[in-house]
This record gives C-alpha cells, structure tokens and sequence, in this order.
C-alpha cells in the first residue's frame, strides 16, 4: 500500500490536481493538512517537482513547523528545500535579499506591536495631538487597516481631503510622520513586511520574474483568513504558471476584524477562471452529534458555500446546555464539572467570546489547585527584561534602530539623563543620522558635558558585542558578556532575590531559545534570530505537553482540539456580541462562524452554557440566552435545566437573590504589592475576612447579620454580599409609553411596568431590532428618560 491508499476519495482527487487553479474546501477536521502534506510528496515523487519550485503558505509557526515534519516523514529526499513558511516569514526572507531595492539596507529591524506603539506615543508627543480626540491605539489600528487594503500614506491623505474630514487629515499627516520615522529607524511593521514584499514586485518585475519562476507550484493554508495585500502577493506570485491551490473554509472566517475578507476565498473562481473545487466533507475528530449541532448552527449563514460535515465516527453524547443564575455560579460548576470528571487536564478547553471572561475561570482553578495555561496572556517575547536584553541584539545587528537604542541608553542606569538623550536626539535629527550615529559623535553634541564619556562607555560595549559575534562567539557568551559587562544582572540582584531569580530564569530560557536557533539553522545569525523572535504568536509557544487546562478565546482555538470543552457565556449582547448586533447581517454571521469554529474543537463531549445574569460595567445585567443555542434542535441538544414550571424572570429573581459575595465584596482585593498571590496568579480573595469562602459562601465563624436579633433586612432590598445592596425604588421617573435610554441596549419605548415586589418589571421595546423587547428590573437597567 503507497502514501495515498490512506487518503479517502475527496482527499486523494486533491493530491493528485496538480495543474492549474485548485480550491479546496476543507472543512473543520477533514485532513486538510494530511491532504496537502501528501500533494507536496506527490508533486516531488510522483511527478518530479524540484523540491524548490514549491511554496507551502500558512498563518503560524506551529502550523509551518507541523506540514515541514509531515513532508519530512513522507519524502525521502529534497524535503528541506520546499519553502514551507508564514506569509510574514516568506516576506522576510524576499525583503532581506532584495529591499534595497526600496530604499532600505537588508538589516532592518521588525517592530512588534510593543515598539510599535512607542514610536506612535513619541509621535503623539512630537506633534502634539490631543489625546482627548485620537488615541496611539486607535490610530495605529487605523494604519493597520490602510496598509491591509494598500493604501498609501498619500492617498490616505487625499481621501481624507476628498471627505473633508479634519479628523482623518490629522490620522492621515501621524500616518505620513509613523512611516518616516519607521524609515530613518531601518525599521518595518509585521503590516510592512507584506505591504513593502508587494511594493517591491510591483516595482522591480526581474525580481517578481525571479520568484514567480522559484515558485512554480504554490499552496495556501487557511485562505479564508487572507486579506487584501496577501491576496495581493499570492495573485502575482502565480500569475505566470497558475498552479495554485488555496485550502480553506469560509464556515471558518473569523478575522475580519484584522482585515480578513472572505470574498478572497468565495469568489476565488472568479479571479481565477477555470478552477477547480474540491470539497473535503468527511470529519475525523468530532463525533456525529457534535457534528450535527455545528451543521445546524452554520446553515443560518447565507453568504457561504454549501457544504455539510459527516463522520464515520461513533454518534457520540448530544451536546450539552446548562443555564446558571450567574456568572460566578457558571465559572463554578465548570471547574467543578472537570474536577468530577478527572486529568488528563490537558484534555481540557474553556472556550469564551471575550478576555475578561478568563478572569474568573483563572480564579476557580486556583481555588481548586487545578493547574491552568492562559492563552493570550503576557506574551514571553514582552516581559520586560527579554525585551531589554533584544534591544540589547537589535542594537548590535542594526544600529539604525533608534527605539531599540533609546530603551536601552540608560537600562542598566548609567547616568546619561533625560536632557542628554534629547540634546542627542536633536544632533541626530538636524544632522540627518540615527540616533546611534550621534551617540559615537557624542563629543559634538552641544551641551552634552560629562554625559559624552558614559555615552562612550556604552557605545565601546556595543562595539565590543559586536566584534565578538563577527569572530563567531557562541551566542550564550554574548548574552552572558552583554549582562555581566553592562552591569544588568547586578542592577537585576538589587531588586530583590525571589524578583531577580524569576527575571533571571526568563532571560535564561531565552538564551535556550538562542543556542537552540543557532544548533537549528543552517546560516544562522543574529538578523534571522530576531525575526524568529518577533514573529512568534502566543498560540506558537503553547506546549502540548503540558498537563493544564486550557483557558482561551474562541478566536484563538481556531486549528485546535481538545477531547472536552466548555463554550461559556453563550448570551445575547456577549456571543454574538452586541457590536455584531448592532452592526448587522454581515457581522453577525462571522459571530456564527465563531460558534462553529468553537462547536467544532470538541472532539468527544461538548458544554454550552450561559448566564442569567452577568456583571457588566460595574453592574449587574441580566441576559438572554444565546440566539445560537436556539438554533440547535433539541435532537442535538440536551437542556437538563429546561424546566416550564420555572421560568425565565422566576429565575432571573433567583439570580439576584443567589448572586455569591464577589459580586461586591469590599475585600475582593490582590493581597500582595503587586497584585498577586503567592503561587504568582493573580488573586482576587487573599484578604478576605475569617469565615468567608473563596466562593462567597459563609461559614458557621461568619453570621449574617440580618439572619437573627435586632437587625433586620431593609423592605425590598436585594442583596449581593456585603456593602453592595440596591434598593427599590419608590417611584419610576418614567412610564409606559415613554422613551428611555439604556446604556447598553440603547433607546426604547416602555412596553409595561409590574411591581415584582422587591423591585418593579420594566418591559422595553428597543428601537434595534437586534435587541428586541427586553425585561430587565428597574434597579439595575438604571433607565433615563429621554
């Protein structure tokens, strides 16, 4: 039996269309790396494909890392010279032969979003922009959109010209100023690498004749997630020979928010005339009921291609939906659940729509002592001394780089003030030079004083680093010298043994990552190591083999599985959010493709849950449940809480009644100085009084006070826990038929108002149709009348 006897039908008519335009729809866990790993080993084997005519495209490490081990394992010559890299990375190897051609020198620096927002906030400052009116965030984000579409600069500026909008001219002149300062710094951003790869063909055709010929047979994973400029790029690489194959599946869209179009893959035929599509419909991972929920939930978009998933796997368990009283009681019966069920916690997945939903999830894991990892937590790459000791690399492969220079000057402290690096700054400014530049011309600055002489110890330290990579120094030795000879790991000890300790270990695990690179690569260097570094995502780091539960968003589960999870906080306003609600059709079918990406990681048993009521704002909301549970019949869905007897507001009652004390305890608060707990999680309930739960629940040592003796609970009054009560009002300020504004839903029209007892019952009709008519109690819906 041959590679491909493994393959099923749909699998095998993939590999083996290999001339021309080729769509594969591949939907969630049909083999669709199987299949493309196998139609690289055929085109080599089968039909004797150079190894290097082949370019295999994908959106993260982890991904490229897993396809080059496959093609590996399945070919038993050439492997390694089959271009297998992100979109970024393939940039930057283009860019590092050929951007001289574009006016930079080949050792530019990669700005992640960490430096990227320095140099913006040095440019606010600059140019003296009210930060009432535009925010570094903000505008940043306004740029990454522009160079996504290919704007320009310049034809940013005319469009907001065109429009007449002061706002835009003034996004459009930090625009202009943020790419010249990225130019004299020798520097791009991960946006840069793909716009400048693409300016670079456009304007020099021998060197886009030179990898349109290199890469004769090109493939793209996850083409679905491509925006404008990659599509861009793909389109002019295979342009001359057409043999390209996308993979990928518009049910699995989910960021158009960083620019994903998902007209890049439904109307890839017409771009491409005469393509083939090839479904791959079979499912290995999920079972049958799992499957039908996901099917049954994504057939409500309208702008899709029909596909339906199947699977020969056992039918399974019907997928699960519980209802809690609150948020506080659903983070606890999940981490409860899993605690009954048992380890492997690995098999473990808590899925939300938002980060500050892990918040709580975080918190009844450490109570449980159950071991965790964070996904989309403080990325290894931006602590604080790993980034000190890469400016640290930057600073010696690419001088130009002004931000990498400036945040090390004075890091360990030398002395060299505030005053000094500006009067530098000016030197290099009205001498047209980098700000290292200046830095050795440091005895011509004007005013510069005693500053020259420590400016010149550091700059005879970076020559020093520098003359010892040239002559091949391992780069163990290098970090070690730059933190001996700068005196970092001495300023590291005075900041206290356990802090020093736990700073000294990261830096050590980057000098593994180092030795580890340069053991790995075969021409390695300090240019290539940093961009290894700057383009790893969090989701690249995560270890597999690690025993914890895994706490993530929906949006960075996608191409993972886990045997159980939990999608959490399935309500109204949070899943689909209430931006895709108010935003309309379009939105909110990335949000159902969002809960088919999540329905679709379980591979053994599935848990939904929601909410009654959630803290939103500071303020108790109730909520209604998802519109996507109700899209699932009951033959996929089993609901033990459904109960007719008991619902909707009857329960909502119960939930403000039931609320634990976090939903306002005065203690709720870090113990420590730097806000965390002993095992170094944040921790909400260190300093909580004697007798009180870490779940809110009193003990035998802790009365209430309003349980027994003189005191006595005031009349209609709900409470939440000590000091958080609210009481019912005495009269409304509004009434029915009057308009009112709430500041989550918006404005609406008073349907009814009943007098629950311990507060009154306001029906609202919203004027958004997404929202609808709502019930909410009037202390917390907090309604103004307009």
């Amino acid at each position: 039996m041959n590679n491909y006897d493994t393959l099923n039908p749909m699998q095998r008519e993939a590999v083996f269309t290999t001339e021309g335009p080729l769509l594969v729809l591949a939907g969630a866990g049909s083999g669709k790396t199987r299949a493309l790993t196998h139609r690289v080993a055929y085109l080599i084997e089968e039909k004797g494909v150079k190894p290097w005519n082949i370019l295999a495209i994908t959106f993260t490490n982890k991904a490229a890392g897993e396809m080059r081990d496959r093609v590996n394992s399945l070919v038993e010559y050439g492997a390694d010279s089959v271009w297998v890299s992100t979109f970024h990375s393939l940039c930057v190897r283009i860019l590092r032969r050929f951007i001289e051609n574009i006016g930079y020198t080949t050792d530019f620096s990669i700005y992640d979003s960490d430096d990227t927002k320095t140099l913006m906030k040095q440019i606010f400052k600059d140019l003296e922009v009210n930060t009432k009116v535009l925010k570094e965030r903000g505008v940043l984000g306004v740029i990454s959109s522009a160079k996504n579409e290919m704007i320009s600069p310049e034809e940013f500026m005319l469009s907001a010209k065109a429009e007449g909008d002061s706002r835009l001219k003034r996004i459009a002149e930090l625009y202009m100023e943020y790419q010249k300062r990225l130019k004299k710094n020798n520097a791009l951003d991960f946006d840069d690498l793909l716009v400048k790869t693409v300016e670079l063909f456009q304007s020099k055709q021998e060197v886009l004749e030179y990898y349109q010929d290199r890469f004769r047979y090109i493939m793209v994973d996850e083409y679905q997630d491509t925006n404008t400029v990659q599509f861009k790029l793909v389109s002019l690489l295979a342009a001359k020979y057409r043999n390209i194959c996308v993979v990928g599946d518009d049910d699995q869209s989910i960021y158009r928010f960083r620019g994903a179009n998902i007209r890049n893959i439904l109307s890839f035929e017409e771009t491409f005339p005469g393509a083939k599509v090839i479904k791959l419909e079979q499912n290995y991972r999920s079972t049958k009921m799992i499957l039908d929920s996901a099917n049954e939930v994504i057939r409500n978009n309208t702008g899709r291609k029909d596909k339906t998933l199947w699977t020969e796997n056992e039918v399974g368990e019907r997928p699960v939906f519980r209802e809690f009283s609150s948020s506080f009681e659903e983070a606890e019966w999940i981490v409860r659940d899993i605690v009954k069920r048992g380890g492997p916690w690995k098999d473990y997945a808590i899925l939300y729509r938002t980060n500050a939903q892990s918040r709580i999830f975080e918190e009844k894991c450490v109570a449980y002592n159950l071991p965790y990892r964070l996904v989309g937590g403080v990325n290894f790459y931006q602590r604080k001394e790993i980034k000190d000791v890469l400016c640290y690399l930057k600073t010696i492969a690419n001088g130009r780089d002004d931000l990498a220079v400036q945040r090390i000057i004075n890091v360990p402290k030398r002395g060299i003030g505030a005053m000094s690096v500006a009067r530098v700054n000016m030197f290099a400014m009205e001498n047209d030079m980098s700000f290292y530049e200046a830095l050795e011309r440091a005895q011509a600055v004007p005013g510069i004083g005693k500053a020259a002489l420590k400016i010149g110890v550091f700059t005879d330290q970076i020559s020093e680093f520098r003359k010892m990579l040239k002559e091949e120094t391992p780069i163990k030795d290098v970090i070690e010298a730059i933190l001996d000879k700068t005196g970092y790991r001495d300023e590291l000890k005075e900041e206290g043994e356990v802090e020093a300790e736990s700073r000294m270990e990261n830096i050590e695990e980057l000098i593994n990552k180092a030795v580890s690179y340069w053991e790995s690569a075969e021409e390695p260097s300090l240019s290539a190591f940093l961009e290894e570094v700057a383009l790893v995502a969090d989701i690249d780091s995560m270890d597999e083999s690690e025993d914890r539960i895994i706490l993530m968003t929906l949006h960075s589960a996608k191409g993972l599985e886990f045997p159980y999870v939990y999608l959490a906080g399935m309500e109204d306003g949070l899943f689909p959010s209430m931006m895709s609600l108010m935003e309309g059709p379009e939105a909110l079918e990335e949000e159902r493709r969002l809960c088919y990406v999540g329905i679709t990681r379980a591979e053994k048993r599935l848990t939904l849950t929601a909410a009654k009521s959630r803290m939103i704002k500071g303020q108790v909301q109730p909520e209604r449940t998802s519109r996507f549970i109700d899209e699932i019949p009951d033959v996929c869905l089993e609901r033990p809480d459904r109960d007719d007897s008991k619902t909707g507001w009857k329960k909502m009652a119960d939930a403000y009644r039931n609320l634990p004390e976090e939903a306002g305890l005065p203690w709720a608060k870090a113990s420590g100085a730097d806000g965390k707990a002993a095992d170094g999680h944040t921790g909400r309930f260190q300093n909580r009084p004697a007798g009180v739960s870490l779940f809110g629940q009193k003990s035998d040592a802790y009365k209430n006070p309003y349980a027994s003796g003189t005191s006595a609970a005031p009349k209609n009054t709900l409470t939440f826990g000590k000091a958080f009560t609210v009481e019912k009002p005495k009269s409304l300020d509004y009434s029915e038929g009057d308009r009112v504004h709430h500041m989550r839903f918006g404005d609406g029209t008073v349907k009814s108002i009943a007098d629950g007892g311990k507060d009154f019952e306001v029906t609202v009709d919203f004027d958004h149709a997404a929202i609808g008519t709502r019930k909410m109690f009037a202390s917390f819906a907090k309604l103004k009348k307009l």
